[in-house]
C-alpha cells in the first residue's frame, strides 16, 4: 500500500502537505537551520533545502565492524541487525556527535570520518543526544534492564571527545532514559524515562544535574520519547502499549492536557517553520491494534490532523522492526518535513520530503 494522503477537513488551521521528493536507502537525522542530515550506511550526507531542489554532498564516513560492511547493503540484512546511525547532533564548535550500533562516534570539524568516542557498556544506542547551546552534550542509558539497575546519563563538555556520568538513577528508580531535550525559554532540560509504575516520569533538571525535579509521574500518560519544546511549554505523544496513545501538552504551570488520540506508540517528532508533526509505530497490543503507521500534524497545536499512512509489510516485526516513521531532530527553519519510513509497504527505509502548506 503506497502513502495515503488522508484529505482534511476546510477549516484555517488544518495543515496541508505535498510530497515533492523520494530519495530511496536514505535515513533522515537531523536539521541545523536549511541544512538536512541523512545518512546511507554508515556514509552520512547533507543538502542545503532551498525550494525543491536537493544537492546531497558526502559529510563524513565511518568504518563499522567489518560484518557490518556487508549487512548494511541490504535492507532486510540492515533491519535485523539495526545497522547505520541512529541519532545526530551538532555542536557550537562544528564536531558532530552520532549514535551508532554499540557506541557513541564524533566527527570533529575538518574530518572525514567519525571516531568511537564512547562504547556503550548496556544496550545498543541511546534514542536521542541531546545539545545545548553552550556546547554540553547529554545521553541517557537506554536497555533492557530487566534487575532495574542503575541508570546512568552521560555528558560531554568538550564537543563529543571524551563522555562522564553526569547523573545515576538509583537502582529500581526506572527501568531506563527515553529521551532528553533542551528548554531554550526555561535554560534547563527534560528529562523523559520509562516504562512501567513509577517509573514513567518527566523530569525537569539544571544544565549540570545538579537538581532533578518530578513533575509528571506514575502513569502511562507519562510514558514518552518523542517531545517538543514550544513557548507555551511541552507537547509529547505517549509510547505505551498498555492503553491508549495520546499527544499531550504540558504547559509551564505544569498541567497535563490531552490534546488529540493516535493509532499507537510514538517515539518521534519534530517540528517545521509552520507546523507540529508526530509519527506512530506499530507496536500492536489490545489497546492499540493498528498495523499502520501514522503522521499527524498541527499548524496551531489546537488541532491534528492525520497526513498519511504507511502499512506495516510482511516481514516478522520481532527481527526486521516495527513498521515506523523516523523524524529528524535538531532545528528547522524550512517549510519542509522529512520523513524515513521502515518495515512499511512500497517504501521501506525511504525518506520523503514533503512540503508543508
Amino acid at each position: 500500500m503506497a502513502t495515503q494522503a488522508v484529505a482534511s477537513r476546510p477549516l484555517a488551521s488544518a495543515l496541508q502537505v505535498k510530497k515533492i521528493a523520494v530519495f530511496p536507502g536514505m535515513r533522515v537525522l537531523a536539521w541545523e537551520k536549511d541544512v538536512l542530515y541523512v545518512s546511507r550506511g554508515y556514509t552520512l550526507l547533507k543538502a542545503h533545502c532551498v525550494g525543491e531542489r536537493f544537492d546531497w554532498e558526502i559529510v563524513a564516513r565511518c568504518k563499522p565492524e567489518w560484518w557490518r560492511s556487508m549487512t548494511c547493503r541490504s535492507r532486510l540484512s540492515a533491519r535485523l541487525v539495526r545497522d547505520g546511525f541512529h541519532a545526530l547532533t551538532g555542536c557550537p564548535n562544528g564536531n558532530l556527535i552520532a549514535a551508532m550500533p554499540g557506541a557513541i562516534a564524533t566527527l570533529r570539524k575538518g574530518d572525514s570520518e567519525f571516531r568511537v568516542t564512547h562504547r556503550l557498556l548496556r544496550g545498543t544506542r541511546p534514542l536521542h543526544i541531546c545539545m545545548t547551546p553552550d556546547g554540553r552534550a547529554y545521553w541517557g542509558e537506554y536497555f533492557d534492564n530487566a534487575q532495574r539497575d542503575e541508570v546512568d546519563i552521560y555528558a560531554s563538555g568538550d564537543g563529543g571527545l571524551r563522555w562522564d556520568v553526569a547523573y545515576t538513577f538509583p537502582k529500581y528508580a526506572i527501568r531506563h532514559v527515553h529521551n532528553i531535550v533542551y528548554d531554550r525559554g526555561e535554560k534547563c532540560l527534560w528529562i523523559f524515562t520509562g516504562d512501567y509504575g513509577r517509573e514513567c516520569k518527566i523530569l525537569r533538571a539544571s544544565l549540570d544535574l545538579s537538581t532533578v525535579d518530578e513533575i509528571v509521574a506514575g502513569n502511562q500518560h507519562a510514558r514518552a520519547v518523542a517531545v517538543i519544546v514550544d513557548e507555551s511549554g511541552l507537547f509529547f505523544a505517549s509510547d505505551t502499549p498498555l492503553e491508549k496513545n495520546y499527544i499531550f501538552h504540558l504547559d509551564r504551570r505544569g498541567r497535563l492536557q490531552q490534546c488529540a488520540e493516535i493509532s499507537s506508540s510514538s517515539i518521534y517528532g519534530c517540528r517545521t517553520r509552520s507546523g507540529m508533526f508526530f509519527s506512530t509505530m506499530i507496536e500492536p497490543s489490545v489497546a492499540n491494534p493498528s498495523r499502520n503507521v501514522s503522521l499527524y500534524g498541527s499548524a496551531d497545536a489546537a488541532r491534528w490532523d492525520a497526513l498519511a499512512q504507511w502499512r506495516k509489510d510482511h516481514w516478522p516485526m520481532k527481527y526486521f522492526q516495527y513498521g515506523n516513521a523516523f523524524l529528524p531532530d535538531g532545528e528547522n527553519a524550512t517549510d519542509l518535513l522529512a520523513v524515513t519510513t521502515i518495515a512499511v509497504e512500497n517504501a521501506d527505509l525511504e525518506t520523503s520530503i514533503w512540503k508543508v502548506c
